[in-house]
């Protein structure tokens, strides 16, 4: 029984791309040393797939700065204004294309799907001229099999890939994006042929626009495209690879159809339904199914008795000889490593699986199901599944109560707007066109090092709100020059809109290391929130009040809302 990961993060356990990408950009280290610290986590990467015993390992799954900007090089689809004269692109073009330059802006940036990572949007246009610009791919897979791991190359598709672009500057808006699928398909098959040449076996595209709803215009490009591939991938193994969502029904009947296509990978997390569909569509004879049962985008452990349930269901409509187990997604959307975490206490740690945890996962459930189940493991997961559950942590009771209580009629105000207006106008005196500003002033240099060593405790409470009051006052006097209407106090208390109210809630967990790539070398250490959630304490109450005293004008108490903090935190699994 065989086992897969879609991709893995490439920051390092302890941000070490972050710092050696942030070292080259202001020129206080070469492009060697960058290239160093990037070779060697992409060892350590495969190495430590390879000896958790995973089959199929992915490479080209580590990028310097977004998988998408690199495809976008490895076509030569690089827009004007950047002066890129042709040749192999190297990291003064690369870099100006995903943070611009001293002359030229950079490309635009916007969210991967419905997670908090982004991506870099490519610009094409009917003049767009596409070449063999960057043989990343190729090399990455050369210098894994140097290191004796033989992996599976991981490439965006044709088809995502155009669907993910936007019309360049100067293009139609509504020009069409399937139209290039001709002029990039013949790059794909020069980077097929290569991987062919030094060895690959495998390929897998990433092609997650599958799991939207496309129109028949657009799954026919997915037809044509592998059609159009197949002479091309003749003799390979291929891996479509889908993520974040069920698969359409129609979708499914169009990809499980194509001829070239060896192997399909489903997300079965967020992809209940994807589960039926199998079960009721059923699932092409002779082809591979990678079932992604451990979960991508969340650092709980697997509920590894109920993926083993699953997967046995699969495997007696695929065959126990084509099922493969898999991640959801890609890990890159996860913290990296659990081995990190010094500061958690040891029983939410038991409820816990971070990137270098689920490889574990997904292997033991492989072995699992050829036979070879690791009894002691599988005890030991199940006890902290039982944990979780039964914990007083989880569930608090006044919590129960209150959301028990909630009536419809509570979440609309007891008076009408114009009537609440008319008060706030008699109160407030504003001015036809108020002024205000959305609320956090810069953070500076000196504020982080009052709050490093406030936390550290280096200096006392009194000092602390000493310096953060003498930071209000001057946000309040510069608001105040201005003639703004509606102040702010300018949050200098608060080190991240999520974590600081996150601090002040039970049921929410903080890691030391668990940070996950949001963009280029920006990483976010999301809250773990692990059980109800309630205010022990007022939050904000004692800043704001302060602020307000210090002047006769209206002063806005500031909330992160409950819809950014659950987005941008690890939520529980255990409820909708």
């Amino acid at each position: 029984m065989a086992s897969h990961i879609v991709g893995y993060p490439r920051m390092g356990p302890k941000r070490e791309l972050k710092f050696a990408l942030e070292s080259f950009w202001d020129g206080k280290s070469s492009a060697e040393d960058l290239e160093k610290v990037a070779t060697d986590l992409r060892a350590s990467i495969w190495k430590q797939m390879a000896d958790a015993g995973i089959k199929y390992i992915p490479s080209n799954t580590f990028s310097y700065y977004d998988q998408v900007l690199d495809t976008t090089a490895m076509l030569g689809a690089v827009p004007e204004r950047y002066s890129w004269t042709g040749g192999e692109i190297g990291f003064s073009t690369y870099f100006s294309m995903a943070r611009g330059n001293a002359t030229v802006p950079a490309m635009e940036m916007t969210k991967w799907f419905d997670t908090n990572y982004h991506f870099i949007v490519p610009e094409l246009g009917p003049n767009t001229k596409f070449s063999y610009s960057s043989h990343k791919a190729v090399s990455e897979y050369k210098e894994a099999k140097a290191l004796g791991v033989d992996t599976v190359p991981v490439l965006i598709g044709p088809v995502s890939y155009l669907l993910l672009s936007k019309p360049a500057k100067g293009v139609e808006k509504s020009f069409a994006l399937l139209s290039l699928l001709s002029s990039i398909l013949p790059v794909y098959k020069e980077v097929i042929a290569e991987l062919k040449a030094a060895g690959a076996t495998w390929i897998q595209f990433d092609e997650p626009t599958l799991v939207l709803d496309l129109d028949s215009h657009q799954m026919a490009a997915f037809s044509a495209a592998y059609t159009e591939l197949e002479s091309a991938l003749s003799g390979l193994n291929v891996l479509i690879e889908t993520y974040f969502a069920d698969i359409p029904a129609e979708s499914y009947k169009t990809l499980t159809s194509l001829n070239s296509v060896t192997a399909y990978g489903f997300d079965l997390i967020r992809g209940a339904k994807t589960l039926d569909l199998i079960k009721s569509a059923g699932f092409p004879s002779g082809k591979y199914l990678f079932a992604g049962v451990v979960d991508g985008r969340n650092i709980w452990a697997d509920d590894l008795a109920a993926s083993l349930t699953t997967l046995e269901s699969l495997e007696a409509i695929v065959g126990k000889d084509k099922l493969v187990v898999s991640t959801s997604c890609s890990l890159m959307h996860t913290a990296v490593d659990l081995v990190n975490e010094t500061k958690l206490d040891s029983e939410i740690k038991s409820w816990l699986a971070f990137a270098a945890q689920k490889v574990v996962e997904v292997n033991a459930l492989a072995k699992a199901l050829a036979g070879q189940k690791d009894e002691a493991y599988f005890a030991a997961n199940a006890a902290a599944q039982a944990s979780r559950r039964s914990s007083p942590r989880v569930t608090n009771e006044e919590v129960q109560k209150a959301a028990a209580a909630l009536r419809g009629s509570d979440h609309r105000r007891a008076t009408n707007v114009s009537a609440r207006l008319d008060a706030q106008q008699k109160k407030l005196n504003l001015p036809v066109l108020p002024t205000t500003t959305i609320g956090s002033f810069p953070q500076t240099v000196e504020l982080r090092r009052v709050r490093r060593e406030y936390k550290a405790k280096k200096i006392s409470e009194d000092e602390y709100v000493s310096a953060i009051k003498e930071e209000i006052s001057k946000v309040v006097k510069i608001q105040e020059e201005l003639d703004i209407d509606v102040l702010v106090h300018g949050e200098p208390e608060r080190n991240d809109m999520v974590e600081y109210f996150g601090e002040q809630l039970s049921g929410f967990a903080f890691t030391a290391n668990g940070w996950v790539q949001s963009y280029g070398s920006r990483c976010v250490k999301p809250p773990i929130i692990y059980g109800d959630v309630s205010r022990p304490n007022p939050m904000t109450v004692f800043w704001s009040k302060m602020a307000q005293s210090m002047t006769s004008r209206p002063m806005k108490g500031m909330l992160t809302g409950p819809v950014t903090i659950l987005n941008w935190s690890f939520v529980r699994n255990d409820q909708p």
